[in-house]
């Protein structure tokens, strides 16, 4: 069941962060971000003294959506600069 959850919640995350960010991506990317910004948001938190990635709730959301939005402005930040 945990594996569900981050795949739905990771999905969420990467396509709203996506928006966020203007980037287009397929289905699988979108939750592949979501995923990984779910550990970069979880480790985000856990440095400032918060929980991070919980369980289907709407912290864990914000938790994954801002580690998305971390990861995906990284990832822009080195493709553009190597461009």
């Amino acid at each position: 069941m945990s594996i569900i959850v981050w795949i739905i919640i990771g999905g969420l995350a990467g396509w709203v962060a996506g928006m966020i960010m203007k980037e287009q991506g397929s289905l699988v990317k979108n939750i592949i971000v979501g995923i990984v910004g779910a550990l970069i948001g979880g480790f985000i938190m856990s440095f400032f003294g918060a929980e991070g990635f919980t369980g289907f709730n709407l912290w864990s959301f914000v938790v994954a959506l801002l580690g998305s939005v971390v990861l995906l402005a990284i990832i822009n930040f080195v493709t553009k600069k190597s461009a």
